[in-house]
């Protein structure tokens, strides 16, 4: 080799280095991570001698269950979460597609995706457990309306459900999970299996979760239009990269068990597992205060305020030990709820002072990061035990949309997220 070769080819390697050794610019995808965009809280089914029905079949066999959720956060893939949590026998799941929802039992044709599990289009699942389905292409909106189709094909104990969806599932027999509108035989106002819907979300992207009883899971809101308020809450913070989660479940206590189990047994489960967790909102206590001497616990003991603190004293140094926000809600107004129902006795002057004293001191201690004052939000100015009529549902206990959506336009957007 010449040396005007062995000059071209050291500048050549020169060039090579040069290339290796300096910064790439080229843009890189950005990484992505799986947020929950929806829940419903998973409970056991509880028995007849419960003064409530469970409004579901006895069990499902060779037939659909087709169930429309409204997401927070949009995306371009989706994957559903199954739970068998309070089965005690497998779960098998014989086929299940997701698709954009349509009006009533209908789907959108071509948004149809086949659901698979480790690849298999069905899927068994061992008692007490979850399963994630793997996740399908499927552009869906922030606030779009999602249906999951589950095909059962043996006799399946809906043993875990959630007994207030304000959603109406369909129900049909044999195998029509991909079918463009289900042909119903019946319908249902519950959940059954499926307990979460997730899609891929930016990395940055943060959780709200709230945690409540039948005022969180939106008793007494128009069925099938999303006006709980978490459902509003969601509306005010579309565009910020922030899921809101309803984590309520109807009758929920935070002291105790029946439907649903405890606020702090299920805790970790409903808000601090929940991907991107940034601050969590606590409106319970009521029941635990008023289901004494009522058809709901006959027998209980009464709950004092100084018990309820306790729980939620438990609650706040959860949240501290994983860095999540976590915001107080006083309990709303009661007197005369429920008192032209079995359920007289729900309100007394002896647990209207038992709520005046949670209420002081959810506003008072300072041991909640913030608090969000629901019952100065919905009750009436001129007398202060009750919901402001406009507000009130009927039954004088749940609020109705009116009342919902007051309760989400009083929040303070900065002190739930502890911005400035």
């Amino acid at each position: 080799m010449n040396v005007t070769n062995r000059a071209f080819a050291l500048l050549a390697l020169l060039v090579i280095l040069a290339g290796a050794a300096a910064p790439s610019h080229a843009a890189t995808p950005e990484r992505r991570t799986w947020i929950t965009t929806w829940t419903a809280a998973p409970q056991p089914l509880w028995n007849g001698d419960f003064a409530l029905p469970t409004n579901v079949p006895y069990h499902l066999w060779n037939q659909t269950v087709r169930q429309t959720a409204r997401v927070s956060l949009g995306g371009a893939r989706v994957r559903v979460r199954l739970s068998n949590e309070y089965g005690d026998t497998p779960l098998t799941i014989g086929a299940a597609h997701v698709a954009l929802a349509g009006k009533g039992a209908g789907i959108v044709t071509a948004s149809d995706r086949t659901l698979t599990f480790g690849g298999q289009p069905s899927v068994t699942i061992p008692p007490g457990a979850p399963v994630l389905s793997d996740p399908v292409e499927l552009a869906v909106a922030a606030l779009g309306e999602v249906s999951v189709s589950l095909y059962l094909p043996s006799p399946t104990p809906p043993a875990t459900f959630h007994w207030d969806a304000r959603q109406t599932a369909y129900i049909g027999a044999g195998n029509q999970t991909g079918a463009a509108t289900l042909k119903a035989d019946a319908t249902l106002t519950t959940r059954v299996f499926l307990s979460a819907i997730e899609v891929e979300a930016a990395p940055a992207t943060r959780t709200v979760v709230a945690i409540g009883d039948s005022i969180t899971d939106g008793n007494m809101a128009t069925m099938d239009a999303n006006t709980r308020w978490p459902d509003v809450l969601n509306q005010r913070l579309v565009g910020r990269d922030i899921a809101v989660l309803n984590a309520g479940i109807s009758g929920a206590r935070v002291l105790s068990d029946k439907m649903g189990v405890n606020a702090l047994a299920r805790f970790d489960r409903d808000v601090l597992a929940q991907p991107g967790i940034t601050a969590v909102i606590v409106l319970m206590g009521i029941n635990d205060i008023s289901w004494h001497g009522t058809p709901l616990a006959p027998d209980g003991d009464a709950t004092q305020a100084e018990d309820l603190i306790v729980g939620y004293r438990q609650l706040i140094a959860r949240a501290h030990t994983r860095s999540v926000r976590i915001v107080g809600a006083t309990l709303t107004p009661f007197e005369g709820a429920l008192q032209d129902t079995p359920m007289r006795g729900y309100f007394t002057a002896d647990k209207e002072r038992v709520r005046q004293a949670v209420n002081a001191w959810i506003r008072n201690s300072g041991e909640f990061d913030a608090v969000i004052d629901f019952d100065a939000a919905t009750r009436d100015p001129s007398r202060l035990t009750r919901l402001l009529p406009a507000y009130d549902s009927g039954d004088h206990l749940h609020p109705g949309d009116a009342g919902y959506r007051a309760m989400a336009e009083s929040i303070d957007l900065r002190a739930l997220l502890g911005t400035p």
